[in-house]
């Protein structure tokens, strides 16, 4: 554990130093600010008008958006992974670590690592953004724990599957298309308009994908929206197999290859 511990932090290093010279935390902060304002300050208004408490407006619907935007930001973090992974790849750097006398999944336990610390950033730069739009916040100090506890635990899942989509991949180019069904699921939820306004098809899936609980729970931890028992179950579950179908996922194409 002491080897596992120690060459998992170097390959940490590794990727630290990359992100210091590819700073992608522009990238994936910045498509969801772009969002943000374009919901809030161009439909911001009709939608907020559209919800429970009709003549709400902007500032009701900025409440709404925010913890969807913040998914959204989890989903663009893991998709970098994918993209570094296929990219180490092809580059043959893997091979040579894999020659070396380390631990074998520290190469992909630092890339993990490495996307947990810039997702953390771009969650923090898009709050403070959703904050100065509008999006007023009523969570006290153990509510906003476990928000960021589980934005992290949802990347670490999300993460874990995008090593895995990158080891799968035939190219870079590959690996940034295969996580792109998961930029499309928080539209597909309960992220940026309520399920119930939605054709019956569309909302059975809404309602029953993973996204949806995830954004509940988040949403009830950050506003006055309350926090339903089986949201909450629902959304550790769903993170919870994630991270276990592509932690063992990854570990075997890993291997394989």
């Amino acid at each position: 554990m002491t080897y596992a511990l120690t060459d998992s932090l170097t390959m940490l290093r590794r990727q630290l130093l990359h992100v210091k010279r590819y700073p992608l935390v522009l990238f994936t902060a910045g498509i969801p600010v772009v969002l943000l304002l374009l919901f809030v300050y161009v439909f911001g208004n009709t939608l907020g008008n559209g919800l429970d408490d009709p003549g709400a407006g902007r500032g009701a619907y900025a409440d709404y958006i925010a913890p969807g935007i913040l998914l959204f930001t989890v989903v663009g973090g893991a998709q970098i992974t994918a993209i570094s992974i296929a990219m180490d790849m092809k580059e043959g750097i893997i091979a040579r670590f894999r020659t070396m006398p380390i631990w074998r999944a520290s190469v992909l336990a630092g890339h993990v690592l490495g996307s947990l610390a810039q997702t953390l950033l771009s969650i923090v730069a898009v709050l403070l953004v959703a904050v100065a739009v509008g999006f007023h916040a009523s969570a006290n100090v153990p509510e906003w724990i476990a928000a960021f506890g589980l934005m992290l635990f949802l990347a670490f899942a999300l993460t874990w599957l995008s090593v895995a989509l990158g080891l799968v991949a035939k190219s870079v180019e590959s690996a940034s298309n295969l996580p792109m069904f998961l930029m499309l699921l928080p539209f597909l939820g309960s992220g940026f308009v309520p399920t119930d306004s939605m054709p019956a098809g569309l909302r059975w899936f809404a309602e029953n994908q993973p996204f949806t609980p995830i954004n509940e729970t988040l949403r009830g931890l950050l506003t006055t929206a309350a926090v339903h028992s089986s949201d909450a179950i629902a959304a550790l579950a769903w993170c919870a197999a994630i991270a276990a179908g592509g932690y063992l996922w990854s570990l075997r194409l890993y291997n394989r290859r």
